[in-house]
């Protein structure tokens, strides 16, 4: 079964916002990523951007997870209030994420191809012909 959660990006505070929203739903974090703790072949990462987040998740309830970055300057990305939140797909198949993705895709400004990353996952994102910011993203299943 295909999961939506909400994926939200941060001017440089998302540990603090999700700080915020542990102690209002409860629970511990899933995932913490800083972009220091994340090499990625060919990129530097200036020193001012180095304990933001890459990645942090929070699970709400039994199915629901509030996701999150901070959306770095020096990564050539600009952060715009209003126009920070994804809605993240979860497919339980490659081909089911390349149904939803090719199909979100049509008249789609595509930020990110659907393909393999180096953390492991399927992942690609796009904002649709309506302006909605989605991420597909399939999480083949792990070996133990």
């Amino acid at each position: 079964m295909t999961k939506l959660h909400s994926y939200l990006n941060f001017a440089g505070d998302a540990q603090e916002a999700f700080d915020l929203y542990r102690s209002v739903f409860g629970g511990d974090f899933s995932s913490v990523v800083r972009f220091k703790d994340f090499p990625m072949e060919g990129v530097t990462i200036p020193e001012e951007d180095a304990d933001k987040l890459m990645h942090i998740a929070l699970p709400i309830g039994e199915d629901s997870m509030l996701m999150a970055s901070d959306v770095p300057a020096s990564f050539g990305q600009q952060f715009v209030e209003g126009t920070n939140v994804y809605v993240s797909v979860h497919p339980t198949s490659r081909d089911e994420a390349d149904r939803i993705f090719d199909a979100l895709s049509e008249g789609a400004e595509i930020e990110v191809p659907i393909s393999d990353q180096a953390w492991g996952d399927y992942f690609g994102s796009l904002k649709d012909r309506f302006g909605v910011q989605w991420m597909v993203n399939h999480s083949p299943p792990r070996e133990e």
